[in-house]
């Protein structure tokens, strides 16, 4: 089979960046006067989540820091629902990975997947609290604002879901996510966040948002009574900022990488296009990939290859790294079935490539539109397809950095991930 040829290609996003994170963090907590309710001695937690939020580490070590100048007694909370295989010490190990550490920090890890019922939500559920946070004097919720890869609504991704799921652990995910079944989703966030907000002495929300190149966009300091509010607000920002692909037509998605860190679904459906469908675009949806292969997993994933179900194709080598066990427990508790499902696997990268290229129709292998990413975080430089090249011209967002070269491949019969892909340079 005749594989085609590639360009690679450099996108052009909006670049709004923090520079100085920690003096953005100080700035926005100095804003919310929280020594009216801060007072000495008293405990303050604060939430660590799963994703891979860049320079978390620092902005949580600089609300640990506000704390500790007020005169609290900081101490961090990982909040994520199942992830970890749904226990404490993976939960640790995750937050650790990503720097945030007892150390680095200067005040204790508390970790659990006990919870406290705070009350019985007016749907009849009960709605669970991390044990942790529930004993602290006040609960400060840091993460990452974003569009969700499943859900639709005025919030999403963010604050809101940290109260849900993140201090809500395994329990309380298990719990909403059925309840969603039943319910919207938007219903369950805001009814669960009205308990928590009225019932859980929160204190403030950090939210982030982050542009198109993975970096920290904004930051800012919610007060609890406007948590909806900004999260609205941030949602929109967030969503004019996401990364994209440089084509929505696409007849195979080649991703290097899928992961917890990079994704709730491993790879975010907001850029591939199956936020509603796990196999097939829809009218709703900005992109369509006929095909996806994922050639690996993130070592910060810890096997879990929660999304892996997305794709269609991937290798021996992905297959190995899966941890059945979390990934099944994740995906379950998501109310995800799908995800966890494995794709049709191959030996060899080239063997999948072209297993892919012979499912996506009458076009010939050699003239199919094959993007292929790193993540989908990261998409500012990409391989494109030659088939794309009268499509970048007249676009000032796009930049042909080389190519066309062929499609290349180790002596294994693997690809080269984006980042080592040039043109038959090894």
């Amino acid at each position: 089979m005749s594989f085609p040829r590639m360009i690679r290609v450099r996108q052009t996003f909006d670049a709004t960046r923090v520079d100085d994170i920690p003096g953005e963090v100080e700035d926005q907590l100095v804003r919310l006067d929280l020594g009216r309710k801060v007072k000495p001695g008293q405990t303050v937690a604060i939430t660590a989540g799963s994703r891979g939020i860049n320079n978390i580490a620092l902005i949580v070590k600089a609300i640990v820091d506000h704390v500790k100048a007020l005169g609290g007694v900081p101490f961090i909370v990982p909040a994520m629902g199942s992830h970890g295989g749904g226990t404490a010490e993976g939960q640790r190990e995750i937050i650790e990975g990503y720097g945030i550490t007892e150390d680095f920090l200067g005040c204790e890890i508390r970790a659990s997947m006990e919870t406290v019922i705070v009350e019985m939500a007016k749907q009849g559920f009960p709605v669970h609290f991390d044990k942790h946070a529930a004993s602290a004097d006040h609960v400060i919720v840091c993460g990452r604002i974003k569009p969700h890869t499943g859900f639709v609504g005025e919030v999403e991704s963010g604050l809101h879901k940290m109260m849900l799921i993140g201090l809500g652990k395994h329990a309380g995910a298990l719990v909403y996510h059925r309840a969603i079944i039943d319910y919207s989703f938007g219903e369950i966030i805001r009814t669960v966040a009205d308990v928590v907000l009225r019932r859980c002495k929160v204190l403030c929300g950090v939210g982030i948002v982050e542009n198109a190149y993975d970096e920290t966009g904004r930051i800012e300091a919610v007060p609890p009574e406007k948590f909806y509010e900004r999260e609205t607000a941030l949602l929109k920002l967030a969503r004019q900022w996401l990364p994209r692909l440089p084509f929505n037509k696409v007849d195979l998605l080649v991703i290097d990488e899928i992961g917890k860190n990079i994704s709730g679904t491993g790879m975010d459906t907001n850029v591939v296009g199956r936020k509603y469908n796990d196999h097939a675009a829809t009218e709703k949806d900005d992109v369509s990939c006929k095909r996806i292969f994922v050639r690996g997993l993130t070592d910060e994933t810890h096997g879990n290859a929660c999304g892996i179900g997305i794709a269609e194709f991937t290798n021996q080598r992905t297959i190995d790294q899966v941890d059945i066990k979390i990934t099944r427990i994740n995906a379950l508790t998501g109310g995800h079935p799908t995800a966890a499902m494995l794709p049709v696997a191959f030996p060899t990268d080239r063997e999948s490539v072209g297993a892919a290229l012979a499912t996506v129709g009458l076009i010939e292998p050699a003239k199919a539109r094959v993007i292929h990413i790193t993540d989908t975080l990261h998409v500012a430089e990409v391989l494109v397809s030659e088939a794309y090249l009268s499509e970048l011209e007249g676009r000032d967002d796009l930049e042909i950095v080389e190519g066309p070269f062929e499609m290349e491949f180790d002596s294994s019969g693997n690809l080269y991930p984006v980042a080592a892909a040039t043109a038959g340079v090894h």
